[in-house]
């Protein structure tokens, strides 16, 4: 989401584009292979096993950047969603209007070579294979498209920081409890090597139990790994609660405010695992490296 309001000449009205697949080069093509080996190292155990096999479900490893209408195809047919280009982040009122009719809108550029481990915005990669491989899911799919028709709705109220909270703990950082334990599903986590790791194993962030409110009133980071991940039971947990809940109450409680920071711990939480904060306390990606020389 954004709130970008200057559409660019070639884009249409509802802010798509060509993807222009023909117009990648090799090395292009070669730095998604190299992206999708590095993390198929590291999810295996990691990703849920929905994500896994919407990988498998779409074939997203038979090499080079995928095409978005054969690949479109291929999910419509499984739960009618499709992808769409976009230039780049788009309005508020335009992305939830995509997923309100079940179409994801996706970066066309991907990365380049020296930035395969920190991205500021959203390329290919991490819309693609973080992202639409969760929408072969049917319950998951069906979360997505009631999250941007309630997306819709909440234009009338001054709640969208609350709301980008509920996407950004969800869909991009979220984990899930399994049968074998604690698993990603959350795109920001499936499409980084290191975050994949960390999210699951590393002792410093926090790890609670799925509560809505508790997570919409919970600021979060944007540029670095999350202090606070957020686990669902399942994702019939995620669908109900999005789609049985009165959000006005909420957006008039929180008044499009934060009331608890990323690293906050309360009584009533199911935690999970309380987490040391250390990675954020030592500064982060930006911690000096060998006492700062």
């Amino acid at each position: 989401m954004s709130n970008h309001s200057e559409k660019p000449a070639h884009a249409r009205d509802d802010w798509t584009i060509d993807q222009g697949w023909s117009d990648y080069t090799a090395d292009e093509h070669a730095v998604w292979d190299l992206l999708y080996k590095r993390q198929m190292d590291v999810l295996p155990g990691r990703a849920a096993p929905e994500f896994l096999e919407g990988l498998k479900a779409l074939d997203l490893g038979k090499g080079g950047i995928p095409e978005f209408e054969a690949m479109s195809d291929e999910l419509e047919a499984l739960t009618g969603w499709r992808v769409v280009a976009v230039p780049g982040l788009v309005p508020d009122e335009v992305f939830f209007d995509h997923l309100a009719n079940r179409r994801f809108p996706a970066g066309q550029f991907i990365r380049k070579r020296n930035e395969l481990d920190y991205l500021q915005e959203p390329d290919v990669f991490h819309d693609v294979f973080g992202h639409v491989p969760m929408l072969t899911n049917p319950v998951f799919a069906d979360y997505m498209e009631a999250y941007g028709k309630g997306g819709l709705r909440s234009l009338d109220f001054a709640a969208l920081k609350n709301l980008a909270a509920l996407y950004w703990y969800t869909v991009e950082f979220g984990l899930i409890q399994t049968d074998e334990g604690l698993r990603i599903y959350g795109a920001g986590i499936v499409s980084s090597k290191t975050e994949s790791i960390f999210a699951l194993e590393d002792p410093s962030p926090n790890r609670i139990g799925f509560d809505l409110e508790r997570l919409m009133k919970t600021d979060y980071r944007i540029d670095d790994f999350q202090q606070t991940y957020f686990v669902i039971d399942s994702y019939e947990q995620l669908f109900d609660a999005t789609v049985k809940t009165d959000f006005a109450p909420i957006y008039d409680r929180m008044q499009g405010k934060f009331a608890l920071k990323p690293e906050d711990v309360v009584a009533d939480d199911d935690v999970i695992t309380r987490g040391s904060q250390a990675y954020a306390k030592a500064g982060g990606r930006l911690a000096p490296v060998d006492g700062g020389k």
